[in-house]
């Protein structure tokens, strides 16, 4: 691919398509879903692949152009990373919602939660990771994640009846609104600091030496923190496990998949893009984030007996590695590196995606009408009941676990190599002892798959489109694991293009 920079124009919508066409059909979506009768709902569900599908083709055409185009005043861009993002975005919402579709039906019958709303709901928080992954501002980044977070915050409230759904919607909500907080004071003191709210002027001034300094690193400590918590990187990470395990599971997963790369595009465009001058300051924050969610998430996952709670402290030592390959970038001033070890982060982040997603759905393959699978004893027994989904999700754990030849071990090594090659062997030999104390939990549920009698006999019922998407996401698992030249090769081409820009 290659890059081409377009002057900034407010009458170019060309690089929104995407984003208007869904904020559209979201909206009609919501009309129409009004009419529908109560557990009449496949139209809605239909319609929502549909629109999804529709952003998806507008997007890979502006990833096949390969062209990076500004429109509103240098606030939006449409640019390799971003395009790249978004389609596997909406890759993993998709993935979502036919995974969710059962299980979302049969609460909506009983409680009338999970409804039609689920649908659009989680289509306004699609547009909101996608207005944050395209922001080339402070403020068009900051709407996006608004849009995003006010929309999953009622998705985990949808539970009425039901008091651990409160309860943690209450917490996601108010820890939430803190670490906007923080983030929102952070940008203003660096406004303060630079005189200039975009991504680009942002980096010129810094870079200049004509900013205050002392704001900006106080502004440079408010955004860090803010970002953590929305990667749930330890200390900021108080929220997960409870939000994880009190949401229904369907909206645990739009928690935890998708919303996770829009994430990675922020922190990227505003620590990469706009401070990299500071690199030296933001890399040490991100070294201790890193370490101590490696630490703190992996030794707390072994006490879990919760699957839902369990996987929640593995996000957090997964977002360690993430970490890891984004404060490797920049060495001693030297950037030759930092395509290789910003891309490495990417696809860790994009693997790490793909997988949990399939990991979430299993768990909701398993549930039923009145019935919730979210003990590690409802794993028992699987691989008699259903053979080959015991194997896809033996094949997920073992993917994060970062056992070979699974995608994870390849987004593991490609970190690992990232941080080696700057000269921080010692940190590459603490993440593989945490990963190494990770991988009891993640082979403790194998164990409960395939040797521990089942507690539940009852047979197994899923939608053919449900099957069919388990079975090719356990596919790309090991594909991607054993093929993995050209995913990495189309990230780092991403990133030399970005940074290029």
């Amino acid at each position: 691919m290659t890059s081409t920079l377009h002057a900034a124009t407010d009458t170019n919508l060309a690089p929104v398509y995407a984003e208007i066409f869904l904020l559209i059909a979201a909206s009609a979506i919501l009309l129409i879903d009004m009419f529908l009768k109560e557990g009449k709902r496949n139209l809605t569900y239909a319609l929502t692949l549909l629109t999804i599908v529709g952003c998806a083709v507008l997007s890979f055409a502006d990833f096949q152009g390969g062209a990076t185009v500004f429109t509103f005043n240098g606030m939006y861009v449409s640019d390799p990373l971003a395009n790249l993002l978004k389609l596997f975005t909406y890759l993993a919402t998709a993935m979502t919602l036919v995974y969710s579709r059962q299980y979302a039906g049969d609460r909506a019958m009983m409680s009338g939660n999970l409804g039609g709303e689920f649908y659009v709901l989680a289509l306004f928080s699609m547009l909101g990771q996608m207005i944050m992954i395209s922001g080339n501002s402070m403020l068009s980044l900051y709407l996006g994640l608004e849009l995003m977070s006010l929309s999953l915050y009622a998705l985990v409230a949808m539970r009425r009846d039901h008091a651990v759904s409160t309860e943690a919607a209450m917490k996601y909500f108010i820890l939430g609104a803190l670490a906007s907080g923080f983030l929102l004071y952070g940008m203003s003191m660096i406004y303060g600091a630079t005189g200039s709210l975009d991504i680009s002027t942002i980096g010129q001034v810094s870079a200049s030496g004509d900013a205050n300094s002392t704001i900006l690193v106080f502004g440079l400590v408010f955004v860090v923190a803010g970002l953590a918590f929305k990667l749930g990187a330890v200390p900021f990470h108080m929220w997960v496990p409870d939000v994880y395990q009190g949401s229904p599971t369907a909206v645990t997963l739009l928690l935890g998949g998708a919303p996770k790369l829009a994430t990675l595009a922020m922190t990227i465009r505003i620590l990469v893009e706009a401070l990299p001058s500071m690199a030296f300051d933001w890399q040490q924050m991100l070294l201790v984030l890193a370490v101590l969610s490696l630490a703190v998430g992996n030794i707390t996952a072994i006490a879990q007996t919760n699957i839902k709670r369990m996987l929640a402290y593995s996000t957090i030592a997964q977002m360690g590695f993430v970490l890891l390959g984004m404060m490797t970038g920049i060495v001693n001033g030297d950037n030759s590196d930092a395509a290789s070890a910003y891309s490495a982060a990417v696809y860790y982040m994009i693997t790490y995606v793909l997988t949990t997603v399939g990991s979430f759905g299993l768990i909701m393959m398993l549930a039923r009408a009145g019935h919730e699978a979210e003990t590690i004893n409802d794993f028992k027994g699987l691989g008699k009941r259903s053979p080959w989904f015991a194997i896809v999700m033996t094949i997920l754990m073992f993917s994060l676990a970062g056992v070979p030849p699974m995608v994870g071990f390849m987004a593991k090594w490609a970190v690992l190599q990232a941080v080696a090659n700057a000269g921080m062997v010692w940190l590459a030999v603490v993440a593989v002892l945490f990963s190494l104390v990770g991988a009891f939990y993640y082979l403790r549920i194998v164990k409960t798959i395939w040797f521990d009698e089942a507690a539940d006999t009852a047979a197994i019922h899923t939608p053919a489109d449900m099957r069919v998407v388990m079975s090719l996401n356990g596919v790309a698992v090991v594909v991607l694991g054993i093929v993995p030249g050209w995913l990495l090769a189309v990230c780092y081409s991403t990133m030399q293009a970005t940074l290029a820009k």
